[in-house]
């Protein structure tokens, strides 16, 4: 699961029902994970961000491609947002205002295309079912009641995406805690799903897997015990073992290649 070439790993799909569960039941959700292990890719897949950002921010002249943006949205019916290190609480109820608008004009305009609309519009932000936060730890107490006020208003469902020990920061406020209906942990990859994604970076790079392979197997062994199966990491990785083989003119990633590779990366505590 990268940002490349999106894998819908075992992990994801936990996160998707997970996410589902939080929106029908129009509850809280705190999804916590460690760093680059997947949490805002499959966040931003989940509320077709991938599709829409580019369109919600630009809010341009119109394309007639624009409906499948729309209809991505009115499957969705979800907000993505991740606020800034220094942006306010004022700030970040207006930029949720605004983006909640673009979303629901866009499910509107879905809508009206397949004749389903039907009377006027009544909030702004009437077809956002939920709304997604990534990089929570951002949020100061002021800004966590102004969401849990909002939770409450407009019985929109919540998701806060951060670190392992959000959901223990949390509970320092018990008006929000109290309205928490679930707790996600996000995994690292295990070894089945590693191996699937080691074979397409194999591919990548113009070479085949095969896990029988003896030199195969060490470098496999190598890459699952420098990343762990945290995706960034795998990610940084191979971006590495690609240099070293073109500097070296190598034809096969051995164990040796990645070694080399893993020494010009920095990899904190994980």
């Amino acid at each position: 699961m990268t940002g490349q070439g999106f894998i819908a790993t075992k992990e994801h799909r936990r996160f998707v029902e997970f996410a589902d569960a939080v929106r029908r039941q129009h509850t809280i959700g705190i999804c916590y994970g460690q760093a680059g292990i997947g949490k805002t890719l499959s966040a931003r897949r989940y509320a077709n961000w991938h599709k829409a950002q580019k369109l919600l921010e630009e809010w341009g002249p119109r394309e007639d491609s624009d409906h499948l943006v729309y209809a991505a949205l009115s499957r969705s019916r979800t907000v993505f947002y991740t606020p800034a290190v220094l942006t306010t609480p004022k700030q970040i109820h207006a930029d949720l205002e605004h983006i909640s608008t673009r979303v629901s004009i866009c499910v509107d305009q879905h809508l009206e295309k397949i004749g389903k609309k039907t009377g006027c519009p009544a909030g702004m932000s009437k077809h956002v079912e939920l709304l997604i936060i990534d990089e929570s730890e951002r949020l100061s107490a002021t800004a966590l009641e102004l969401l849990r006020d909002r939770y409450d208003r407009d019985n929109l469902a919540l998701i806060l995406i951060g670190m392992p020990g959000i959901e223990k920061w949390f509970s320092r406020y018990p008006q929000l805690y109290s309205r928490v209906g679930f707790a996600h942990e996000y995994r690292p990859l295990e070894q089945e799903e590693l191996h699937f994604v080691l074979q397409r970076r194999w591919h990548k790079l113009g070479h085949a897997l095969d896990p029988e392979d003896f030199t195969d197997a060490q470098a496999i062994a190598a890459v699952a015990r420098i990343t762990r199966g945290n995706f960034r990491l795998i990610d940084r990785l191979f971006t590495q073992i690609d240099r070293v083989m073109k500097i070296n003119e190598l034809n096969i990633i051995t164990d040796d290649v990645i070694e080399a590779a893993r020494s010009t990366l920095v990899i904190g505590i994980s």
